[in-house]
């Protein structure tokens, strides 16, 4: 068979079964009903630039030591390099998916020679062919377009992924960086506060030895002052696991990190209470899932393709002084060309119990999206309901601490007259300090939950 009736043939077996297979070549769209409609309807929506999550880290944490930080962080971090190599290892997977469509070309030079009943070996007994040979896989059918399709979804999800990663070194190192600005403010607190109580304690002996107060007044003044001591270590226990959270974030041997957090994160005033589907679509995770509904409509769409024959075009050519059982020189140049077309005739049974499972895959992989949606928009919820109330309760904790410090400071001018007791006092410093260690808690909360908002969003671009 020339070349000419090769390819005519090749034709007409694409013509007469691809009307069955068109299905194979679509290329994945999102659903158009329920949750997967109404991401896909908010991706055509215009980009807001002025969204949260799309505002570049360094806007948000102006602090000049918090950045730098974060930048080691996003040097040196091991998940985010991990992920940074995921990219690259699904894009190699996908050069090698583009290859596929090319010729593989082999070059199979071999010789010999034979002696029978021990006749002298000449010259001209020597065989030798030197070949060259090219096959060619025509994708009538797509499964090297499927195939193809689906390495550029995981690439896409892979970067993805990276993003989540960056997202969450940023906000991770970030809220390591506040949490141990707010304990160490607070360890200056207790030890201040500790130098007044132990004043309070000299005090109470002195009345008690000129006969206002009894031993009661000095042990319990003495029992408060021992709680606030048993404090501080759990205090720098705690300052102690975040410093080695931060260590580890940045890569770095665990140390000591000092901060002074004077820059406040630059987070809008006001957070809107309900967050357009957009910015859900926006997500890094949202995105990872959606690109795994590609790569499981892709391995459906190679499943289908197993129904179908393979249609391989092979040439070759060569030197040879071979031909049949002669041996002649010098050699002759030879060329071959051939098709071979290969029908899964006995494995209809496998092909249709692996679409079967793909399909499945395909459901459980839509389930998990959607998932994935209403999880994101249960999480944007939290930090904005967290956000917005802690503030309030900030503001609130600012006035109970200013009110508690002047009734301490009133306490402590009755206790010199004698018209207040002891107990009024331990109780108003008790009561100043829990203010004080809960204010710095409570700010830390409004931070932290900007954070998640800004995390929850895609934010770390």
């Amino acid at each position: 068979m020339n070349k000419s009736k090769l390819l005519s043939a090749a034709l007409v077996v694409a013509i007469a079964t691809t009307t069955a297979s068109c299905h194979i070549y679509k290329k994945f769209e999102m659903p158009e009903e329920g949750i997967a409609g109404e991401v896909a309807a908010a991706q055509k929506e215009a980009v807001d630039s002025t969204a949260l999550g799309n505002v570049k880290w360094e806007q948000v944490f102006t602090d000049p030591q918090l950045q730098a930080l974060i930048q080691i962080a996003l040097d040196s971090n091991v998940d985010l390099e991990n992920a940074r190599l995921n990219v690259d290892i699904a894009k190699a997977q996908l050069q090698g998916a583009k290859l596929s469509y090319l010729p593989s070309v082999a070059l199979t030079p071999n010789g010999g020679t034979a002696s029978y009943g021990g006749s002298k070996i000449t010259k001209d007994s020597w065989s030798y062919t030197i070949q060259a040979t090219a096959s060619w896989e025509i994708d009538v059918f797509g499964k090297l377009l499927n195939n193809k399709r689906n390495a550029e979804a995981a690439v896409l999800q892979t970067e993805a992924y990276r993003q989540a990663v960056r997202s969450q070194i940023i906000s991770g190192v970030a809220n390591c960086y506040y949490t141990i600005a707010m304990l160490q403010r607070q360890l200056q607190i207790l030890n201040e506060t500790s130098a007044i109580w132990q004043e309070s304690i000299k005090t109470m002996q002195d009345l008690k030895e000129a006969g206002r107060y009894n031993e009661v007044a000095v042990v319990q003044s003495k029992a408060n002052y021992a709680s606030l001591l048993a404090t501080i270590p759990q205090v720098e226990e705690s300052l102690h696991q975040v410093n080695s959270s931060l260590s580890l974030l940045l890569n770095r041997p665990q140390q000591t990190w000092v901060v002074d957090s004077s820059y406040e994160p630059s987070f809008p005033e006001y957070m809107e209470k309900g967050v357009p589907m957009s910015y859900l679509a926006a997500r890094p995770d949202v995105q990872a899932a959606e690109q795994s509904l590609a790569m499981a409509y892709y391995a459906t769409n190679t499943a289908r393709a197993a129904f179908y024959p393979s249609l391989v075009i092979s040439a070759g050519g060569g030197f040879t002084n071979l031909l049949g059982s002669v041996i002649v020189n010098p050699g002759k140049w030879f060329y071959q060309l051939a098709g071979q077309l290969t029908a899964p005739l006995f494995s209809r049974g496998r092909n249709i119990a692996t679409l079967k499972a793909a399909k499945l895959q395909q459901q459980q992989t839509l389930n998990t999206f959607e998932h994935t949606v209403l999880a994101a928009g249960a999480e944007v919820g939290d930090a904005l309901v967290s956000y917005n109330k802690n503030k309030q309760r900030s503001a609130l904790l600012v006035d109970q601490v200013d009110n508690l410090s002047k009734a301490v400071e009133y306490n402590n001018d009755l206790m010199k007259y004698s018209t207040a007791t002891y107990l009024e006092v331990l109780t108003a410093q008790q009561s100043l300090l829990n203010a004080q260690m809960s204010q710095l808690q409570c700010e830390l909360q409004v931070r932290q939950a900007a954070i998640s908002l800004y995390q929850a969003l895609g934010g770390g671009r």
